[in-house]
């Protein structure tokens, strides 16, 4: 088993395991606080973890270990990242494109009640439902992720698509 161990402390392999899962990770972190830059800066801290504590993890188990990482250092954090996501969420939209205000207003529209929508779901719920729906992600992969049953992934999509439906037209 120490063999296993020391593959995660050569380079080669520790950059094999980043770049694999670097995605995923930001795409779990950004779900969790609503911030790209803070989801990055939680994985960049997984990953340093990772590398510092090398010897002491399985490699088999490392995919687990950074995921556990990413959501224990969020959960470190969430005071703040909750005040930049309140801040983001207040900041003028700037419209960058030539699209008709009529078409921006409708689509800012939309992007609000789905915001709002979304600001309805339990954390649990919003984090399966985007894990799923975005990232494409299956629900025994969710569950694997979050270390829950996938029959308690199933249920909280369910519920959260249950509220989406009832707030949102066409959907």
């Amino acid at each position: 088993m120490s063999n296993n161990n020391s593959k995660l402390c050569e380079e080669t392999y520790f950059n094999t395991f980043y770049i694999e899962h670097i995605q995923h990770a930001t795409n779990f972190a950004y779900y969790k606080c609503g911030d790209k830059d803070g989801a990055l800066d939680l994985v960049q801290d997984a990953f340093s973890k990772i590398w510092e504590n090398c010897s002491k993890i399985d490699f088999t188990k490392a995919k687990t270990y950074l995921f556990t990482t990413v959501n224990n250092l969020f959960l470190n954090k969430v005071k703040h990242n909750k005040v930049v996501l309140e801040y983001a969420k207040a900041a003028p939209y700037i419209d960058k494109t030539n699209e008709s205000p009529e078409y921006l207003l409708e689509e800012e529209e939309f992007k609000k009640k789905l915001q709002d929508t979304l600001s309805l779901l339990s954390d649990a719920q919003r984090e399966v439902f985007l894990l799923n729906r975005i990232d494409g992600k299956k629900y025994r992969e969710i569950a694997e992720m979050l270390g829950v049953s996938q029959k308690a992934v199933e249920k909280r999509m369910s519920a959260a698509l249950k509220i989406l439906r009832e707030h949102i037209e066409n959907i």
